[in-house]
Order: C-alpha cells, then sequence, then structure tokens
C-alpha cells in the first residue's frame, strides 16, 4: 500500500484534498481509482487509511486509523561533517530508512567538502525531499527533518540526554564500552546526539570543544568505518539495542 504524509490533521470520516504530489503519483503515475486505498500520515504523526472517493477532484476520505508505530523509541540526531560528493545524500536516504529524527551536516575544520553558502539552501531543500521520499518508501510516522550549520561552535546541545562521537581512536583502541553503556543509560524518548567525522576525520581540538559540552567518545566496533558507513552502523545499533532487544 502506497504510504504519503500531508501537512495538516487528518480524523476518521473525514473527506480531504490529495495534495499534488500525492495525486499525481498516485492516481496520474500509478492510475489509482476510485476506491483504491492509500496510507497517509497527518502532521500530528498519525497513521490513517484513506480511500480515493474521486480521483478526477483529488477527493479522499479518511476509513480507519491505525495505531502502529515503526519509529525508534529514543529520538536521534546525526551530526555529520560534510562529506564529499553525494555521500550527504546517501546518508539522508538510509538514515532515514533506519529510524533517524534529525540530520545535521557541518563544516569541519578537516572537511573537504565545502558548500558555498549560494548553494546551501539549494542543498538543504534537495536533502529534505530525499527524506521526505524515504520515509514514505520506509512507511515512517515522521519524516526527519536536514539542516546545516556552519560550525560545531553553532551546535545547540542543551537539549541532548547522551551527546557521543564517534572517534576512530577509540575505535583503534577497542574501546566499545563506552557506546554500550550510553545505551543502558538511555531511556525510551530520550533524546540522542552522535556526531561523526568527514574523510578527513575529527581535528584534535573539535574532539575536545565537543568534550567541553558533554560528548562521550566511543567506537564502532574493530573496524575503521567510512563517513557515509559509521552513522548507519550506528543508527543500525540503536535498532538492534532498542527495537530488538528490549
Amino acid at each position: 500500500m502506497q504510504h504519503y504524509f500531508i501537512d495538516n490533521s487528518l480524523k476518521l470520516n473525514e473527506t480531504f484534498l490529495m495534495s499534488d504530489d500525492i495525486s499525481h503519483h498516485f492516481i496520474s503515475v500509478l492510475r489509482a481509482n476510485n476506491g483504491d486505498k492509500f496510507e497517509i500520515v497527518d502532521d500530528n504523526h498519525h497513521l490513517f487509511i484513506a480511500e480515493v472517493i474521486d480521483k478526477d477532484l483529488n477527493k479522499a476520505k479518511i476509513i480507519e486509523q491505525k495505531n502502529s508505530s515503526v519509529e525508534l523509541p529514543v529520538d536521534v540526531t546525526i551530526i555529520c561533517g560534510l562529506p564529499k560528493k553525494d555521500k550527504s545524500e546517501w546518508i539522508v536516504q538510509k538514515a532515514t530508512e533506519l529510524g533517524v529524527n534529525h540530520i545535521i551536516f557541518l563544516q569541519t575544520a578537516w572537511s573537504i567538502a565545502r558548500w558555498k553558502n549560494n548553494k546551501v539552501l539549494k542543498k538543504i531543500n534537495r536533502l529534505n525531499k530525499i527524506s521526505k521520499s524515504a520515509a514514505e518508501q520506509s512507511h515512517r510516522n515522521q519524516i526527519p527533518d536536514v539542516k546545516y550549520i556552519d560550525s560545531i561552535n553553532d551546535l545547540d546541545d542543551t537539549s541532548y540526554d547522551q551527546k557521543l562521537i564517534a572517534y576512530e581512536e577509540s575505535a583503534k583502541q577497542g574501546e566499545h564500552a563506552d557506546l554500550i553503556n550510553s545505551f543502558k543509560n538511555t531511556n525510551p524518548s530520550d533524546k540522542v546526539a552522535a556526531f561523526f567525522g568527514p574523510e578527513g576525520g575529527i581535528a584534535p581540538d573539535e574532539v575536545s570543544k565537543l568534550k567541553e559540552n558533554g560528548y562521550q567518545t566511543c567506537g564502532l566496533g574493530p573496524r575503521i568505518l567510512r563517513t557515509e558507513t559509521a552513522p548507519l552502523y550506528f543508527l543500525s545499533s540503536i535498532s538492534v539495542w532498542f527495537d530488538l532487544l528490549n
């Protein structure tokens, strides 16, 4: 069943107009007819089953509300130093499928990539479209938001319950306990942030700055992971710990 999002609230038995994006994809591309059903999530993250009642006028009706949720029990933010080429798109797509809630890209001292100021907005708009598409494909109840900030100094760290740095030096030293201990100390609905360096790695003074702000270094297993792989490893570990083992 197709899965879409809408920007307003819905309720049972309500008739509504499908957005242009939904009607184009469901009616024009997939050739849906009156009586065909689809899933839709409103701006309160409520999931409904809707039925097309007039495809020519883009009208649909809510016929059922579903209480199931596929969201992670913790709120996860990944913070990534700018990766090269189109790796940011890969990270957004796959991280969304794995349950991330927020994604922040930022310029770091050793970032090889640079996002020009006049292109940042266009880049972020595209990444948010990728996030929405991936959320629809994976039947999420929430679309992760994607943001860009200029430096570590612009990070708002006050709202996180757990703050981690995926640090390759910790991985080299075989340090895994900090990651597991952070999971053990995380409760449902807690907010978790994890920082990942770009291809050039994280500069020592940036690690120090993050530690001053309450971040803790941790290893992600014994192998050194690429910048686009590390966030996905972390999200997979979160899912195993909180979805499968609890």
